[in-house]
């Protein structure tokens, strides 16, 4: 999988190289994807502030989520497969329920951009870094 400048997202077969699948949707670059543990939903977040949520089988478009007010620059979706968290030039982590695109949460307080999140194996606790010097831990509602 690979989020391009030119708004679409490649899906590639990992054993020959080629190029299965080609998404389209956004209508800005894609600037961060994300498989689900199960192989089976791909979650796209791009420079036009929204989150697309992709059967990855089928190529179907299954939700947009529309609540970032900036670009999507950060994805990580936990080991159940249950919970997406995002984060955008907006400075605001958001945490979805990955099932129905119900916005759970919204947290804040990095001062500066966040270059990654991670979600703990058990599913608990969110880490975020940031170029604020800080590392936040959060728990999971």
């Amino acid at each position: 999988m690979s989020g391009r400048a030119d708004k679409t997202i490649k899906i590639w077969n990992l054993q020959t190289g080629k190029l299965k699948n080609t998404l389209t949707g956004h209508t800005k670059s894609v600037w961060r994807v994300a498989l689900s543990p199960d192989g089976k939903t791909l979650v796209s977040g791009s420079y036009d502030n929204t989150i697309k949520i992709w059967n990855l089988q089928t190529g179907e478009l299954k939700n947009t989520l529309n609540w970032h007010k900036y670009a999507v620059t950060s994805l990580a979706i936990s080991p159940d497969g249950q919970t997406l968290v995002s984060w955008s030039f907006d400075n605001t982590i958001k945490i979805w329920n990955l099932q129905t695109g119900e916005l759970k949460n919204t947290l804040t307080g990095h001062t500066d951009l966040v270059y990654a999140v991670a979600i703990s194996p058990d599913g608990q606790t969110l880490v975020s870094g940031s170029k604020d010097n800080t590392i936040k831990m959060w728990r999971v509602p």
